[in-house]
């Protein structure tokens, strides 16, 4: 490191805390002045000090001479070169998780397995990206045994990067589907850049986790030192759905250790979450108990596959995230769940490109051969490709409320599905 770096990172041995935010500062923290596209920190360094930064980190010229403003060429490379640093130095394992679907739910299980056993830190939120990964690993201490760190990206070579700053040991891909299409340039740029965190771990001698049942990441990790998971007998981990009712109820084996846990999460597609984490926590030797206790005591709390029973309806409420894949996956697993008179809500794709409305059409099909009688479109992107008037649609989820305060939805199992952009959560109080 050079004499700058040195002297920040000097400085943050003895804050332990950083801070993105002037809002938010406490006495003691390092601030820094990160930009973005509707804001300059660099604006705000001052005011961190007045609010008792240590220090502030800024790369604006135009400052004033100050020994509490520390002068860079790049404030965003600053905070990744330091947490990078800070993790190579720390003696905690760190495991990366990136796919498609069910990163963020695979992140959280398997970090509360894994906090049976070691003190364990983890991806806060969605904090996932080129300044939340940085942020995640400066919370590492002497006393971190496990950092589980979640990489996002829409674009190649993010993943890369993301694993030069964190330096994973282990690493899982929980999927790879038609996500962000738009960024990566097609599916064909969506494998390659998930596969910068297989690449990165097979050059450096690690171990990926791989779940056996998927052919292409069964493909690309083949010559891989890896574990496996899946309905496979010969997977190292092997698991089987017993029931989802609507909770997903599975039978594992590890190492001629048998076991049950009744978990949570809805949905069959969450069994391969739900397996992933199991599979790692019996790899770091963790009791069956303790990985049964914590999978089956998790209970999502984020918009991602939450079961909501209001004071009229039973709602599935899934409106963090959506693509092809986990769109289809939700609408099947909601026709096995349904029990009573059903509605479907479902928002736009986002961030499809040129295959947008090729895939909103899919799943318009999709609807139709599953003999979807009750459904609400949301969204200029399924207005596009629907031109029928058995069902309704709506441009947004404003006009979508007005709708439901006039016809209100009563006795009913109802999916709320759609990409985070659309904002479908907020329907959730008309229903």
């Amino acid at each position: 490191m050079d004499s700058t770096l040195q002297q920040i990172y000097s400085l943050f041995k003895i804050s332990r805390s950083v801070c993105t935010d002037s809002r938010k500062i406490r006495p003691g923290d390092i601030f820094f002045a990160l930009k973005g596209d509707h804001f300059d920190g660099n604006t705000y360094a001052i005011q961190a000090i007045e609010h008792g930064a240590v220090c502030a980190v800024v790369d604006d010229v135009n400052l004033p001479e100050s020994d509490k403003l520390i002068r860079v060429d790049d404030v965003l490379k600053t905070l990744q070169q330091i947490a990078s640093h800070h993790r190579s130095i720390m003696k905690a394992t760190v495991i990366g998780i990136t796919g498609s679907n069910g990163k963020t739910t695979t992140k959280e299980l398997l970090a509360a397995v894994l906090s049976t056993k070691f003190k364990t830190i983890c991806t806060q939120g969605n904090l996932n990206n080129h300044i939340g990964v940085p942020l995640t690993l400066l919370t590492i201490d002497e006393n971190t045994e496990i950092a589980v760190i979640e990489m996002g990206a829409n674009h190649q070579g993010e993943i890369r990067s993301l694993c030069l700053i964190a330096q994973p040991e282990i690493g899982l891909i929980t999927n790879i589907g038609k996500a962000h299409l738009e960024g990566f340039g097609g599916f064909t740029g969506v494998i390659n850049a998930k596969s910068e965190l297989y690449a990165y771990i097979d050059d450096h001698g690690g171990k990926v986790f791989v779940n056996i049942d998927n052919q292409l990441l069964n493909t690309l990790s083949v010559n891989m030192i890896r574990q496996t998971y899946g309905s496979l007998i010969n997977s190292d981990l092997y698991a089987e759905v017993i029931s989802v009712d609507p909770f997903v109820h599975l039978r594992w084996e590890y190492q001629n250790i048998h076991s049950v846990v009744q978990t949570r999460l809805i949905g069959e597609y969450n069994a391969e979450n739900i397996m992933a984490a199991i599979a790692i926590g019996s790899y770091f030797g963790i009791e069956k108990s303790k990985i049964n206790e914590a999978v089956s005591t998790y209970n999502p709390t984020n918009l991602r596959s939450q079961l909501v029973q209001t004071e009229r309806n039973r709602v599935i409420v899934d409106a963090y995230n959506a693509n092809p894949v986990s769109m289809e996956a939700a609408i099947r697993n909601f026709f096995k769940f349904m029990d009573r008179k059903a509605w479907i809500i479902i928002g736009d794709m986002l961030e499809l490109g040129k295959e947008s409305d090729y895939e909103h059409a899919g799943i318009l099909k999709l609807l139709t051969d599953l003999d979807a009688e009750m459904v609400i479109l949301v969204g200029k992107n399924f207005g596009e490709v629907y031109g029928g008037d058995d069902w309704l649609h709506f441009n947004d989820v404003e006009a979508l409320n007005q709708h439901l305060k006039k016809h209100p939805i009563s006795g009913c199992d109802v999916l709320l599905k759609a990409s985070r952009g659309i904002g479908l959560e907020k329907a959730l109080p008309f229903l």
